[in-house]
């Protein structure tokens, strides 16, 4: 029978020759399955082989790392184990998977980051009249933050999909749905200023173009909004997703229903949306601390 290391180097070998994994993800795997054979080694023996590592020695090994790694951490090592242990079941090696046993814990919640309303403002303002695209910048960051558009979607964006006059802009979100979404008289202005720049008013070509004249990227659009968010300094380093979070939490806050969110960012399960909620509840209870009479302990 095989030993642990010998199978784990068979299972690398199998995700580098047929799987065509990258050398990012083989090397993960690899180190994944690598700790786990030390500590299987620990407890049954330098001859231990898969077939002896059962639901039990993978929830000590699990609750060991619990001490040190992340749930998120945890979960990934979990599921290496997982597709290691099916490879070995398909192989006829051992009998059963014994990491299907295991649980996979559960990940933090984390509340999206998003700016305040000044923050959003300084960020708006940081294109300076100095720079080449100043207008393409701004009319950048006033669209993301004005509708709430993903980037891809906003890359994807051509001149005939905004209609300035109605201030509605035609998105074409995940899994090709398409969705009308509102523009701000701020983004609107913006685009305007940018497209006379350009000196193409109508058409069909790319809105936001790169400084080859050809159809702006993800990429190039990450680095426009890490430029001026350097720039501005009041908080720290964003993406342009950050936008989005801000979009659907200041909406939140000013009133709007889930469902109506829901529809503004093209979710297509309210529970996603629902996480925007844990931020307002953050702002509801400042304001019920604030205005209510009993709120506070009396002194």
């Amino acid at each position: 029978m095989e030993r642990l290391a010998e199978q784990i180097t068979a299972f690398c070998d199998y995700l580098e020759t047929e799987r065509n994994v990258s050398p990012h993800t083989l090397a993960a795997y690899r180190r994944d399955l690598q700790q786990l054979a030390l500590f299987a080694v620990k407890e049954r023996g330098e001859d231990v082989s898969a077939g002896e590592v059962d639901h039990l020695l993978l929830r000590r090994y699990l609750a060991l790392l619990g001490k040190t790694a992340g749930k998120s951490t945890i979960g990934r090592k979990l599921a290496a184990m997982r597709t290691f242990f099916r490879f070995l079941l398909r192989q006829g090696e051992i009998g059963r998977n014994p990491a299907e046993l295991t649980a996979t814990p559960k990940k933090e919640q984390r509340l999206p980051f998003h700016l305040d309303i000044d923050q959003t403002t300084a960020l708006m303002e940081a294109p300076t009249a100095e720079e080449k695209h100043v207008l393409r910048d701004r009319a950048i960051l006033e669209l993301l933050y004005s509708s709430g558009l993903r980037v891809s979607e906003l890359t994807g964006l051509d001149i005939g999909d905004l209609d300035l006059a109605s201030g509605m802009v035609r998105v074409m979100g995940k899994g090709g749905k398409e969705r009308i979404v509102p523009v701000g008289s701020r983004a609107i202005q913006a685009v305007r200023e940018y497209l006379a720049q350009r000196g193409e008013l109508a058409g069909s070509g790319a809105l936001f173009l790169n400084t080859r004249g050809r159809r702006i990227n993800r990429r190039s659009v990450t680095r426009i909004v890490d430029v001026h968010v350097l720039r501005v300094a009041a908080f720290k380093r964003i993406s342009p997703h950050t936008l989005r979070h801000t979009f659907a939490t200041h909406m939140l806050e000013g009133g709007a229903d889930l469902r109506s969110i829901q529809e503004l960012l093209g979710h297509a399960s309210l529970s996603t949306t629902q996480k925007y909620t844990h931020v307002g509840i953050d702002r509801l209870m400042e304001v019920y601390d604030k205005a209510h009479p009993k709120a506070k302990s009396p002194a």
